[in-house]
C-alpha cells in the first residue's frame, strides 16, 4: 500500500509517499480502507518530535479516519467488509477498572491513533474493533474523518471537563482551528454565550456563521480588554485555551469569580505564570483535559447524524501535497480541518 512515512523528526520535507507492506488484522482488529483522514496538530508535533515523548519511527501518523471495512480479525462479530465506518482515534486496554467504567481515556496505556501506533495516513490502516463506528449516511467521508479528534476534545473539554451550562459565557481561543471551530458549535448548542478570537476578519466571519456572538482579531486588539467590556468587567464563566504560553497567561485574567479555564494544548510555549492569589481567592479553577471516552465519540456520531454540528472543512488535497499541508498548518492558512484523500 502507500503511506505517508516519517522515518526521522524534521520540518515538513521529511514526509515522504512510499509503499509498505499491508497491515493484517489479528485478532479483535479491523484493516479499514481509508477514504479520508484528517490532520491535526498532532500531526505537526509528531513530524518535529517533543523532548521525551517516545514517538516510534518509522511511523505513519494520522488519528482522524473514514473509509470502508477491508478485512476483519478472529472474533470480531457485528461488521462485514464494506461496512463504511469511521474511527474513534483513542486506544486502550479495555480490561482495567477505568476502561470497564467508560473511562477508556484515562486508562494508564491510552494511547491514539496516529501517535503511539500506525494511523490513517494511509491506504490502508489496522485498528481495534470496538474503534469502529458506521459512518452516518449523510456525512461524506471527509466529513466523517474531520469530526474524530478535534470535536471528541472539544466536547470532553466542554462538557466533562468545565461542565459548561446553559446561559454561561466562554471564550473559545482561536475560533478558526480545528478544535477552536469544534468549540464554537458545542458552546452554542450547550446554550452558552459565545466570544471568539481568530488572526483575521475572514476566520471570524466564518466564526460567527458557525455561532460565535461576539468576535475578537487578537492580531489587532487586546482580547482581555475586550472580554473585559463584551461582559461589563465580569469575565467569562469559561476560558477554552489550547494556545499555551503568554496567552494561558493572560486567559486567566478573563475569568469570572468562580469560572473555569480548560486546557488541552500548549501550541505556543508550555511555560505559564498563574497568580495563585487570584486563582484561590476568587475560586477559580484550572482543568486540564485530553481527549475523551468512546462513550463521548457515541454522543458525537448520533448529534452528527441528527445534524446538530457540521464539520469544517478548509481543503481535500491527495497525499502527494502532504508537506504544504503541514506547512499551511503551521502558518496558520486554513481555517477547520486539512484533508488527505489517499
Amino acid at each position: 500500500m502507500r503511506a505517508i512515512l516519517l522515518r526521522e523528526h524534521g520540518g515538513p520535507e521529511v514526509l515522504k509517499v512510499e509503499e509498505v507492506p499491508d497491515p493484517q488484522a489479528g485478532p479483535g482488529q479491523a484493516v479499514v480502507r481509508v477514504r479520508a483522514c484528517a490532520l491535526n496538530h498532532l500531526d505537526i508535533w509528531v513530524r518535529k518530535g517533543l523532548p521525551g515523548a517516545p514517538f516510534h519511527l518509522p511511523t505513519i501518523s494520522g488519528a482522524d479516519i473514514s473509509g470502508d471495512i477491508h478485512a476483519l480479525g478472529e472474533g470480531v462479530s457485528g461488521w462485514h467488509v464494506g461496512d463504511p465506518v469511521m474511527v474513534a482515534p483513542g486506544v486502550s486496554c479495555g480490561a482495567c477498572a477505568r476502561c470497564q467504567e467508560g473511562l477508556d481515556h484515562l486508562c494508564s496505556s491510552y494511547g491514539i491513533l496516529g501517535e503511539t501506533q500506525n494511523g490513517g495516513l494511509a491506504e490502508l490502516v489496522c485498528v481495534p474493533a470496538v474503534n469502529l463506528f458506521a459512518k452516518p449516511a449523510r456525512l461524506s467521508y471527509a466529513d466523517a474523518a474531520s469530526m474524530s479528534l478535534s470535536f471528541l476534545t472539544a466536547w470532553h473539554m466542554l462538557v466533562g471537563r468545565a461542565q459548561l451550562k446553559r446561559g454561561e459565557s466562554v471564550l473559545v481561543h482561536a475560533g478558526g482551528s480545528g478544535v477552536g471551530s469544534c468549540a464554537v458549535q458545542i458552546a452554542k448548542y450547550l446554550g452558552a454565550q459565545v466570544i471568539t478570537t481568530a488572526g483575521s476578519e475572514s476566520k471570524l466571519q466564518l466564526a460567527k456563521e458557525l455561532g460565535a456572538d461576539e468576535t475578537i482579531n487578537y492580531r489587532e486588539e487586546d482580547f482581555v480588554k475586550r472580554v473585559k467590556a463584551i461582559t461589563e468587567k465580569r469575565g467569562v464563566d469559561v476560558v477554552f485555551e489550547h494556545v499555551g504560553g503568554e496567552v494561558f497567561e493572560r486567559s486567566l485574567r478573563c475569568l469570572a469569580w468562580a469560572g473555569r479555564l480548560v486546557t488541552c494544548g500548549a501550541t505556543t510555549g508550555i511555560d505559564a505564570k498563574v497568580n495563585l492569589r487570584h486563582l484561590f481567592f476568587k475560586s477559580q479553577s484550572i482543568l486540564g483535559s485530553t481527549m475523551g471516552s468512546r462513550r463521548e465519540f457515541q454522543q458525537l456520531v448520533s448529534l452528527f447524524e441528527t445534524g446538530h454540528f457540521r464539520s469544517v472543512i478548509d481543503r481535500i488535497i491527495p497525499m502527494e501535497e502532504i508537506a504544504d499541508a503541514h506547512r499551511a498548518i503551521e502558518a496558520r492558512e486554513v481555517f477547520g480541518k486539512v484533508v488527505i484523500s489517499p
